[in-house]
């Protein structure tokens, strides 16, 4: 928090007194808590996994902006007419930091039609560019992707013996992330799979856009518990209610007696 509070790149709330936020930080729908943030070039950090975690409210806004030539880093590129699949379908996307794309087909025909710049990166490698761009680390060295096209281009360095890769950290002009319960201070819990990408990604960013699935008040989350502290989220909207997608609905038949 110490760090965030300090860096000259976050926007920096100012407290009243009793330590009480001068600005309310909930907003009445996504479109309203994106007002005057978005702009054509820009580059966002969306959270995610696979259909898990995606700020679905605020990809929606986005879409209906208008806003376009847009660069996204993402674990995942949504599917076909889901998640950030919706801003491939309308053409408002330029660019994706992406690890794992094999779902979407529209993805696939604008990569292989060269109308949609891909920069593939490692999993883990993704989650720690953006950890390293939320702390100010402007580029760290790793063993993940030595030898294969993810290397090609890169500074190389060895280290006792073992060679290493540079990768840079992602610092954004937007973060959207979706949380799981929120107080009205911002402070944040995520749900199981959906922490993964959410809460590095909610740091790595001018200015932190979440939704939440319920807000309740102060003292209400067990401070162990919170994952993202409110300093992070400057922007925040009950999304409710959601209908939880699933990729792929695998059954099998009930065994009879």
């Amino acid at each position: 928090m110490i760090a965030a509070a300090t860096n000259p790149r976050y926007e920096v709330v100012k407290f009243g007194k009793k330590g009480v936020p001068p600005m309310k930080k909930i907003y009445p729908d996504a479109a309203a808590a994106l007002d005057g943030l978005l702009f054509d070039g820009m580059t966002i950090c969306a959270g995610g996994f696979g259909l898990s975690g995606i700020p679905e409210r605020l990809i929606d806004a986005i879409r209906d902006s208008g806003v376009k030539d847009l660069t996204i880093a993402s674990n995942n590129a949504g599917i076909d007419g889901e998640g950030l699949g919706k801003l491939l379908r309308t053409r408002q996307v330029k660019k994706m930091i992406s690890s794992y794309v094999g779902e979407n087909k529209e993805f696939e025909r604008q990569f292989l039609a060269g109308e949609l710049e891909v920069e593939f990166c490692p999993q883990g490698t993704l989650a720690e560019r953006c950890r390293a761009g939320g702390a100010g680390i402007p580029g760290f060295y790793t063993k993940t992707g030595v030898g294969t096209q993810v290397a090609e281009g890169k500074e190389h360095k060895e280290f006792d013996g073992e060679t290493y890769i540079m990768e840079r950290g992602i610092f954004a002009d937007l973060c959207i992330i979706k949380g799981w319960r929120a107080d009205t201070a911002g402070n944040l819990q995520f749900r199981k799979t959906a922490r993964n990408f959410n809460q590095p990604m909610a740091t790595a960013g001018k200015i932190c856009v979440a939704e939440v699935e319920e807000i309740v008040e102060p003292g209400q989350i067990d401070p162990d518990a919170i994952h993202l502290p409110s300093i992070y989220v400057k922007r925040m909207i009950n999304g409710s209610p959601y209908d939880k997608k699933i990729e792929f609905v695998t059954t099998r038949e009930r065994e009879t007696a």
